[in-house]
C-alpha cells in the first residue's frame, strides 16, 4: 500500500453517483407520468360531463324518491340520458352536489349534456300536470274528480264543507298527495274570500264573509253567464233588503240531493212547497250553507252587485233571463217562457 493512500472507514461505502441519479430520474418520471394521467383523467371527465350527447329527442324520465346517485345515474343510463353513468357520479361527488339532486318526472331535452341534466335535477322544476274543476261542482263532485286525477297519490276520504273549496285550474307535479291539493284549494278560497270581502260595496245586507259565499254559490248555479252575473247578484240583493223570499229553484234542489248526486227530473209544485233549511220559497233569508262551490266571479259579482231596481228574473229562452221590476211584468215574462219550453215539447 502507498504510503499517501488512506484507507476507507470499516462499516461505510459510498454510494455510487449514478445510483442516485437513476432514482431521481425515475421519481421525476413516475410524477410526470401521475399528472399527465390525472391531467388525462380531468380531461376525459370534462368532455363526459360537457360534450356527451346521447339523447336524440326529447324524454320524459320519472326520478323516484329516495334515489341516490347512483341509483339515478343507473336511470338516466337505461333510459338513454347520459351514456357514461362513472364519469357522472365521480364529476357530482367531487362537486359535492351528487345529494342535492331531487326526485320528479322531469323533462330532458335532445342532445342535453351531463353537465344540464345534473341542473335540471338540482333546480327540481318537475313536469307540472294540470287539473281544472269547474265552478258550480259541489263537494261531493269534486272530490270525486280529485279522487279520479291520475299522477297524485293517496284517496280523499272526507268531503269538505259545501263551498269551501275554489274551482280553478291546478298545477301540480306527480306524485302529489291528494290530500295536499285539497288544502291547497280550500286555502285559495279562503284567500280569494278574504280579499273579496275587503273590496265589497258598502251597505250590503250580508253580515259575514261566510253569508256573502252562501249568495254567490246561488249566483253561480242561477246563472253561467258572466255578463249578467252582477245583475242577477243585484235583483237577490234586493229581494233581501226588502226581507222578500229569495225564491230560487237551485236552493230547493239542494235542499233534496244535499249535493250527493243530481236531482235526475225537473221541480214539482210539491218541491216548492216541501219545507226543508234551504227551500228559499218556504224560508225567508239565506241557507244555512253554500249549495255549490262559487267561483271568484261569483263572489266578486254579489260583493259588488250591479245597480239594478229589478226584483225578478227568469229564463228567456236564449240562454240568459229576461229582468223585471214589478210582478205583472215578471209574469209577462214567465207566461212567455212557458210558451218557449212548450214549443220545445
Amino acid at each position: 500500500m502507498s504510503e499517501t493512500e488512506k484507507p476507507q472507514p470499516q462499516g461505510k461505502k459510498n454510494k455510487p453517483k449514478s445510483s442516485v441519479k437513476k432514482l431521481s430520474a425515475f421519481l421525476v418520471a413516475f410524477v410526470v407520468i401521475v399528472v399527465f394521467a390525472a391531467s388525462a383523467f380531468s380531461f376525459w371527465l370534462a368532455k363526459s360531463f360537457t360534450r356527451s350527447w346521447v339523447l336524440e329527442e326529447d324524454k320524459v324520465v320519472e326520478i323516484p324518491v329516495g334515489s341516490g346517485v347512483s341509483k339515478i345515474a343507473d336511470i338516466l343510463t337505461r333510459e338513454g340520458i347520459i351514456n357514461n353513468p362513472l364519469a357522472f357520479r365521480i364529476v357530482l361527488r367531487f362537486n359535492k352536489i351528487d345529494t342535492g339532486l331531487k326526485a320528479g318526472e322531469y323533462l330532458f331535452p335532445a342532445r342535453v349534456t351531463p353537465k344540464k341534466v345534473a341542473q335540471i335535477l338540482q333546480d327540481g322544476k318537475s313536469i307540472l300536470h294540470r287539473v281544472t274543476f269547474a265552478e258550480g261542482l259541489t263537494s261531493v263532485e269534486m272530490v270525486a274528480l280529485l279522487n279520479g286525477e291520475l299522477g297524485m297519490e293517496g284517496i280523499v276520504m272526507q268531503t269538505p264543507p259545501e263551498g269551501s273549496l275554489l274551482p280553478e285550474t291546478y298545477s301540480f307535479s306527480k306524485g302529489l298527495k291528494r290530500e295536499k291539493m285539497l288544502s291547497q284549494m280550500q286555502g285559495a278560497m279562503d284567500k280569494t274570500l278574504s280579499e273579496l270581502w275587503q273590496k265589497r260595496q258598502d251597505g250590503l245586507p250580508l253580515k259575514s264573509k261566510q253569508e256573502a259565499l252562501v249568495l254567490a254559490s246561488i249566483v253561480e248555479k242561477e246563472t253561467g253567464i258572466s255578463s249578467e252575473r252582477g245583475k242577477v247578484a243585484g235583483v237577490f240583493i234586493n229581494r233581501l233588503k226588502k226581507r222578500m223570499r229569495l225564491q230560487t229553484d237551485p236552493t230547493v234542489v239542494y235542499g233534496i240531493t244535499l249535493g250527493q248526486e243530481p236531482l235526475g227530473r225537473p221541480l214539482s209544485k210539491k218541491d216548492l212547497k216541501t219545507p226543508t233549511p234551504y227551500n228559499t220559497y218556504t224560508n225567508y233569508g239565506l241557507p244555512p250553507t253554500p249549495i255549490t262551490n262559487p267561483g271568484r266571479a261569483a263572489i266578486e259579482a254579489v260583493l259588488n252587485p250591479s245597480k239594478t231596481d229589478a226584483l225578478y228574473f227568469v229564463a228567456d229562452g236564449s240562454g240568459g233571463h229576461a229582468f223585471a221590476k214589478t210582478l205583472r211584468e215578471h209574469n209577462r215574462n214567465v207566461s212567455h217562457w212557458r210558451k218557449i219550453e212548450r214549443s220545445r215539447k
